[in-house]
């Protein structure tokens, strides 16, 4: 079965390659991703990882807590996304060209 973990409290040093290789022991890894800011190109300090296991409980049982660069880590199973109704962008709204007409400072 396939399955998306989250991994919390990641060392700042792991790279994608590295969660891939400490779940690979566990099941056959689809993709292992750490999640970087934006700005920086620095870890955020957690991941994801999706595998096929058919023990998902073991998996995280045996890497929960698993202590890598004096961190614990924190592993259990993805939570979906979930739909704030973000929907289109209400008119007015800073940026997306609505609302009202910039005043003429002149």
């Amino acid at each position: 079965m396939r399955v998306k973990l989250f991994v919390g409290n990641l060392p700042w040093r792991i790279r994608d390659l590295d969660l891939e290789d400490l779940f690979r022991q566990h099941g056959d890894v689809q993709s292992a991703r750490v999640i970087t800011d934006r700005e920086t190109g620095r870890s955020r300090g957690f991941g994801f990882v999706e595998m096929e296991t058919e023990d998902v409980n073991g998996v995280i049982n045996a890497t929960n807590g698993l202590e890598l660069d004096g961190r614990q880590l924190r592993v259990n199973e993805a939570e979906e996304k979930r739909d704030f109704g973000g929907g289109p962008r209400r008119e007015g709204r800073r940026g997306d060209g609505g609302g009202r007409p910039p005043r003429n400072r002149y």
